[in-house]
C-alpha cells in the first residue's frame, strides 16, 4: 500500500478555499476513474487557514505511477497553478502494510505497531 501526504500552502485563506473548490471535481474523477486509488482527498486544514492537507492511498506502485501520466493529474496541477496564491507543496510518500483496525474493544492496538519504528 502506498500513502502520499502533503501540505499545500497558499497566500490567503480565500486562495486555499478556492483551491479546494477547483480541485473537487478532479478529486472525484481520480477516485472514480483510476485503478488502485482508494483515497484522494485535498481538504482545508481546520487549524492552519492557508493550508490544504492532502491524503492519497494507492493499492500499489504501478497504479500510482499511472496516475502521474493520467489526465486527472494534469488537471490537478493546472487547477492548483491557476487558483491563485499557491506558494509551495511539502510532500511525503510512504510504503505501508495494512495492520488492521486501530482499536480492539475500544483500546489502541499497540501490538499492531510495536515494531514499526525498527
Amino acid at each position: 500500500m502506498i500513502i502520499i501526504t502533503a501540505t499545500l500552502s497558499f497566500e490567503t485563506e480565500a486562495d486555499r478555499d478556492r483551491a479546494v473548490a477547483l480541485t473537487t471535481p478532479v478529486q472525484q474523477a481520480t477516485r472514480d476513474d483510476e485503478a488502485g486509488c482508494l483515497a484522494y482527498c485535498f481538504g482545508a486544514d481546520p487549524v492552519e487557514p492557508t493550508h490544504v492537507q492532502v491524503y492519497e492511498l494507492w493499492t500499489d506502485p504501478e497504479n500510482l505511477a499511472k496516475h502521474f501520466d493520467h489526465p486527472n493529474y494534469a488537471k490537478m496541477v493546472e487547477a492548483l497553478h491557476h487558483c491563485g496564491g499557491f506558494l509551495k507543496s511539502e510532500n511525503r510518500l510512504y510504503a505501508a502494510e495494512d495492520r488492521g483496525p486501530v482499536y480492539d474493544d475500544g483500546r489502541f492496538r499497540f501490538d499492531a505497531v510495536a515494531d514499526a519504528g525498527q
